[in-house]
């Protein structure tokens, strides 16, 4: 789904928030493969990145002609910080809930970007009539949660042992929700 370009000032600096184009493509690539390799919050490693540039283009193509996705690249001052995407969910029962995911370069968390990106998607999904939100978080992803609790985010299950590392280890997976003022008016 396309949406308006938004500017918003942010500490003395500009970070838009705009719909990824296909000329965005490559970079994009390169960003999930950085992020991934950032942090082991993310689902994927590094190497299971395997899309190709055409692949990518295809993607957004549909992200962008789709009533039902949103991905909104977040440029700070014409730097790319990050993704966020959305998700409805197709069923006829589900369809007034929609998954949320975020990710962004390690060096810009902690400034307010994924927070305001968020704020950005629950407003493009109380247009679209979605009435909560879903998203998964790894359990010791103490920011993460944090910023996802301060935004009305609440934990309603675990998933325990549901991602295991290349280590052998594992990580529960918190099931986080949020309600949103659409659905007061059904």
């Amino acid at each position: 789904m396309r949406v308006e370009q938004e500017n918003i000032e942010l500490n003395g600096q500009v970070l838009v928030l705009r719909n990824a184009e296909e000329e965005d493509a490559e970079q994009l690539i390169e960003y999930l493969k950085t992020v991934s390799g950032e942090t082991k919050f993310l689902v994927k490693e590094p190497e299971e990145l395997t899309m190709t540039v055409e692949e990518e283009r295809q993607f957004i193509a549909h992200q962008n002609e789709s009533p039902e996705t949103v991905m909104l690249l977040g440029i700070l001052d014409g730097e790319h910080v990050g993704n966020c995407s959305l998700m409805r969910l197709m069923q006829s029962r589900y369809n007034h809930r929609a998954s949320i995911a975020i990710a962004l370069y390690q060096n810009y968390t902690g400034r307010g970007i994924g927070k305001r990106m968020l704020q950005k998607m629950f407003q493009i999904a109380e247009a679209m009539g979605i009435e909560q939100l879903e998203l998964e978080v790894a359990e010791d992803n103490d920011k993460a949660v944090s910023l996802y609790q301060s935004l009305g985010f609440q934990i309603y299950g675990t998933f325990p042992d549901n991602m295991k590392y290349k280590d052998g280890t594992y990580a529960n997976v918190y099931w986080m929700m949020k309600k949103l003022s659409a659905s007061a008016h059904n």
